[in-house]
């Protein structure tokens, strides 16, 4: 679950960071509230990446989610990207979580089958990896 969430929360950040460049250029927003804004976003977004090792991590990434898509009402574009990547960081999260599940059960199986080693215990929620 940490690769996927990882992944979209960089994929996010350089989405972000693209986005505030095309931005500076529309609008009545001053450029210094859209680097401000962007350059935030895309630096918190590369930190909580980082920091998916902790349950806070995840917590800290679904607030992003809210904060790109609350970005929207200085920049209209980001109602969308925040949109998309809300959903995706989403998918990461349920299927990762699915994943691990599959991956836990498959080694439980093999386990009992050989008879060696002890079985290990199924993922489960942000504290997984």
């Amino acid at each position: 679950m940490r690769i996927l969430a990882s992944a979209v929360l960089v994929s996010e950040a350089l989405v972000v960071f693209f986005a505030t460049l095309v931005a500076q250029g529309l609008g009545d927003t001053s450029a210094g509230t859209v680097w401000l804004m962007g350059g935030a976003l895309s630096l918190a977004c590369l930190l909580a990446s980082g920091l998916l090792r902790r349950r806070w991590g995840y917590v800290l990434g679904s607030v992003l989610q809210l904060a790109v898509v609350a970005a929207g009402f200085v920049v209209t574009l980001m109602f969308a990207l925040g949109l998309v990547f809300a959903a995706l960081w989403v998918a990461a999260l349920v299927y990762g979580a699915r994943a691990e599940a599959v991956r836990a059960a498959h080694l439980n199986a093999r386990a009992a089958a050989d008879g060696t080693g002890s079985p290990e215990p199924p993922a489960t929620g942000a504290a997984a990896q």
